[in-house]
């Protein structure tokens, strides 16, 4: 009985520590004072700069998560020293919370300023059909 509860608890500990998608992961605050005094011009330019950036960085968490994902499925399933590679989050998800918090920042400073500029958001995913 007290194995099973150490195994489960070391398991949950090990499939916690897997790497988040970029999607799951939150913005970080950055202020929007940084911005406010840009012109339309300069917020689009940020803006397009910071999101060539998240996009490359959402990429990097994005096979940071599926490599864990996979260490975790082969460890369950065939080799349980396998779940000790499962590197978990780091600094591409700072990255990614850090960029994130900017794109906000520069939306709120776009709305401020009577730029226009939205970034676009992906739609939920889609349920599949019973």
């Amino acid at each position: 009985m007290k194995l099973k509860v150490v195994a489960a608890t070391c398991a949950v500990a090990i499939v916690s520590s897997c790497a988040s998608k970029p999607t799951d992961i939150d913005a970080a605050y950055v202020s929007p004072a940084l911005y406010e005094g840009l012109s339309c011009d300069r917020l689009r330019e940020e803006a397009t700069a910071v999101s060539a950036r998240a996009i490359a960085a959402s990429g990097v968490q994005q096979k940071k998560a599926d490599n864990d994902a996979l260490v975790v499925g082969v460890g369950v399933v065939l080799f349980w020293p396998a779940l000790f590679f499962a590197k978990g989050d780091g600094a591409s998800a700072a990255e990614v919370a850090r960029l994130k918090g900017e794109m906000q920042a520069i939306e709120s400073a776009s709305i401020k300023n009577n730029c226009g500029i939205r970034f676009e958001t992906a739609p939920p995913p889609k349920k599949a059909k019973p």
